[in-house]
């Protein structure tokens, strides 16, 4: 993801600490903002991976911290829930004098809570989704229910969430049941993403029910079976960002952004301390990776494994058209490839130094379909002829330039 940094300036003036996640291109096709968790920050690492699957299908994503959390300004005893609801009004109005009004809303726990009572006043969200949210907004005090006598008695209380100390004061709590969840989601009319794990120890499965019950079509209910509440396992938060942007596709109008014909075919982009990759093309976008052995995330093929399918794609289709010109019987081409290094002794290429390694591309052909001897041979020597074979096989001259 390219990453901006942010501070946008809440209701009472003070910095909100954002970063704008943009796909390789840098050209999004649509703006998403993310609410973290309650007490939580931005940095998660569930809520990293989710804007990472996101921007890998074009979206552009805000993920920032609340008022008086993370990075952002402000003293976290004196919000309350609301302010948490202003400050995603505040981000969405940002994004559209800046850049382009929002249109998907990612709220986990309490920040889908906030992200359901935000989305249904702002008129550009198109989509709402949300992950281990309570369908009441009091459910938060579960987390501090042992002081709350304290609170009611003297006014606040120091309080320990997630190991780290909070004051919580009486007017965070009374703020809690001015908001109907339920009878919001009911009138909203706006297409909801419920996701949930039914093993959440924090936020009971029956919370998803309960707002899906209350929700209007279109209502979508994604199960996290055996992920806890916080997604700790990598691999629940990166199930729930695919997944999650699937969905929002279907409900969020959009074009393919349009390039200018000077742009790059291709933007390769790599951010932050993994090898995690992000692949733009003129209209599709996909990731690269590193296996895990060799320190990658496995995220997506590796670069030869991109080279091998380039290789493999571009015969099957020269194949392909071949066959329909001659209107020959081809049903279905596999190109099966495998790359290596291997000594020039041991190839057919004599002419370099035999104590040199070479790269080996083995390609494996099957041809499915009524063809006869003749046909299938013409095919195998089709294969050889086809634009990246033929590439891999010229002298390539790579210019590299740095760009300011």
């Amino acid at each position: 993801m390219k990453s901006v940094k942010l501070f946008i300036q809440n209701k009472e003036g003070e910095p909100l600490s954002a970063r704008l996640e943009l796909p390789a291109s840098g050209s999004p096709h649509s703006y998403a903002i993310f609410a973290h968790c309650f007490t939580c920050s931005k940095d998660l690492h569930a809520v990293r991976n989710i804007c990472l699957a996101l921007t890998s299908r074009g979206f552009a994503v805000v993920r920032f911290d609340f008022t008086g959390l993370g990075e952002s300004g402000g003293d976290f005893s004196e919000t309350n829930f609301s302010h948490n609801i202003e400050d995603l009004i505040v981000v969405g109005e940002y994004l559209e004098k800046n850049y382009q009004a929002p249109s998907l809303l990612v709220g986990h726990s309490l920040g889908g809570a906030a992200a359901i009572v935000a989305g249904s006043k702002m008129e550009s969200i198109k989509a709402i989704a949300t992950i281990g949210a309570p369908s009441t907004i009091s459910h938060v005090t579960h987390l501090f229910k042992d002081d709350l006598s304290t609170i009611e008695a003297e006014g606040y209380a120091e309080v320990s969430i997630g190991g780290r100390p909070f004051t919580i004061k009486k007017h965070f709590v009374d703020s809690l049941d001015l908001k109907d969840l339920s009878s919001i989601v009911k009138k909203m009319r706006k297409p909801l993403l419920i996701a949930h794990s039914p093993q959440d120890r924090i936020v009971h499965i029956r919370n998803a029910a309960e707002l899906y019950k209350a929700a209007r079509h279109p209502k979508s209910f994604l199960s996290l079976d055996r992920a806890d509440h916080l997604l700790s396992d990598e691999e629940d938060s990166h199930y729930v960002g695919d997944v999650l942007s699937s969905w929002a596709k279907r409900y969020i109008d959009f074009k393919p952004v349009e390039r200018a014909d000077s742009e790059s075919q291709v933007v390769a982009q790599i951010a932050g301390d993994d090898y995690t990759t992000q692949i733009q093309t003129r209209h599709h976008t996909l990731i690269a990776d590193e296996p895990t052995s060799l320190g990658g995330n496995d995220l997506g093929p590796s670069p030869y494994e991109l080279l091998s399918a380039g290789l493999g794609a571009c015969t099957a289709i020269t194949l392909k058209m071949y066959a329909n010109r001659k209107k020959w019987d081809l049903q279905e081409v596999l190109v099966h490839l495998d790359h290596g290094k291997v000594h020039a002794e041991d190839s057919a290429h004599t002419e370099v130094n035999n104590t040199q390694k070479i790269d080996q591309f083995t390609r494996d052909i099957e041809l499915v379909g009524n063809l006869d001897d003749t046909q299938r041979a013409r095919l195998l020597e089709i294969a050889n002829m086809c634009p990246v074979h033929k590439t891999l096989h010229n002298k390539i001259v790579i210019k590299t330039t740095l760009r300011k």
